[in-house]
């Protein structure tokens, strides 16, 4: 008699139809927010006498608000993945429209008034993008099968990279020369309107139903339990060491920089570069971040960030001459490095996080990963305070203010890195087989492909 049994699926996984809305979602949010939450937006602060005090503000505004992700986490489930994000991202776009209108308030409120409003429509921006940004990845981890996250994840990068290049490279069009207040206006003009494009975009993505949660009414959530457990726990001690020696990075070598007498117009072309090194992650991973594992990329990430920051060390220690290709192959590097880690760590999230409780499980990753991200550049600033413009020759490096930073940050990714190892990913290859990918398989694929064939 013949059988009737159903062969099991072996079909290899594939995106969701819409998914490519995710990209263009992502290339017009970045379009967007690299002007509000980057150099931009703290060129102007400057233009408004803004103290060291509020520049740091501004900077750590953003990863600081994110902690509200942890009440508004209970909510999503009622609300569904892509309505609590369209709701939240719609709210932010009508702040930054408000931020247009900022600057040419200028016959009206003084300096002083018009950086405070500045704070407060800063602040509401951040806060509903900190609140509905906390459905992001419960959405795409539900969305995109596990087999293609780190692929989903490598092209997001990429995509958001090129924008936020051609980002910069408007930015620093708009703002050439002396820029007055309506050149400001202008480009807050900008980030409105792509940020209201990318919202078609967003209410095109396909949707998934959230998990269904029994709970007792009056149960309160285990935040603490989830901590403990292992998997987990690791992997947010790699995240808080990654943070302290990251989160200084960007703001202090554009401050190092501008030292330099680089202007700022310079400062925004060259740093521009580390989104080109983003936009490289997509050759380098490619699928290896799904073959591979998160782990393996992770150990050599770190490794290749103390190569990074020792140039730092050089340049600011006076050990080799400021020479432009050298800064922008340590800005590309560091972009490149940037988003490995990023995605890396997104991808081990979605991994090690069980569907139960998921939403409150990434709150957590998300709250504590960025609230070290928004101290970090206080804490470092604080240290390059305190060393002042004491200049000490030894070993034949001059020891300012710079070179302590990055060699305290030195140390901060040591650490990093020790704690990359203890990660626990069952299934992940070792940094060698990587290494092995990179320096010696791929090339062989790629001169193979030309190789006569007789």
């Amino acid at each position: 008699m013949p059988s009737h049994a159903v062969a099991p699926d072996h079909s290899p996984a594939r995106f969701p139809p819409g998914l490519h809305n995710a990209y263009l979602f992502s290339a017009f949010n970045a379009l967007s927010y690299q002007i509000v939450l980057a150099s931009p937006m703290i060129l102007y602060a400057k233009s408004l006498d803004a103290s060291a005090t509020v520049l740091g503000i501004i900077a750590g505004m953003m990863p600081l608000l994110v902690i509200f992700q942890i009440p508004a986490a209970s909510h999503i489930n009622r609300i569904g993945y892509r309505r609590f994000v369209l709701a939240g991202w719609s709210t932010r776009v009508g702040f930054i429209f408000a931020m247009a209108l900022v600057p040419l308030t200028e016959r009206v409120l003084d300096v002083s008034n018009r950086l405070a409003l500045l704070l407060v429509l800063l602040f509401g921006f951040n806060l509903s993008r900190g609140i509905s940004s906390c459905a992001w990845l419960p959405w795409i981890t539900a969305l995109v099968p596990g087999e293609l996250r780190g692929r989903y994840l490598a092209r997001e990068a990429a995509v958001q990279n090129v924008a936020s290049f051609v980002t910069f490279l408007v930015a620093a069009a708009v703002l050439a020369g002396h820029p007055q207040a309506w050149q400001f206006a202008l480009l807050f003009v900008f980030s409105a309107v792509t940020g209201a494009i990318s919202l078609i975009f967003l209410k095109r993505m396909p949707d998934v139903p959230t998990p269904k949660e029994p709970r007792a009414s009056g149960t309160r959530v285990p935040w603490l339990a989830m901590t403990r457990y292992a998997p987990f726990r690791k992997l947010l001690r790699a995240v808080v060491a990654w943070s302290v020696a990251y989160g200084g990075m960007m703001a202090f070598t554009v401050a190092f920089l501008k030292t330099q007498g680089m202007s700022e117009g310079g400062i925004l072309l060259v740093s521009s570069a580390a989104f080109i090194g983003g936009w490289s992650s997509l050759w380098f991973l490619g699928s290896r971040l799904d073959r591979l594992g998160s782990k393996p990329v992770l150990g050599f990430s770190f490794a290749a960030w103390l190569a990074v920051v020792a140039g730092w060390i050089t340049l600011a220690g006076g050990v080799f001459p400021m020479k432009l290709a050298l800064v922008l192959l340590l800005q590309a590097l560091m972009g490149l490095l940037a988003a490995l880690v990023q995605m890396a760590n997104t991808r081990l999230a979605m991994a090690v996080i069980p569907v139960m409780g998921r939403n409150h499980f990434f709150a957590i990753y998300s709250v504590i990963g960025n609230v070290t991200l928004g101290l970090a550049p206080i804490a470092w600033g604080v240290l390059i305070d305190l060393v002042g413009t004491q200049s000490p020759v030894w070993l034949g490096v001059e020891w300012n203010r710079f070179t302590v930073f990055y060699a305290a940050t030195t140390l901060a990714f040591v650490l990093t890195l020790i704690l990359a190892r203890r990660l626990e990913e069952p299934e992940a290859a070792s940094m060698e087989a990587l290494l092995r990918e990179i320096l010696i398989q791929s090339p062989q694929r790629f001169w193979l492909r030309f190789w006569p064939r007789g």
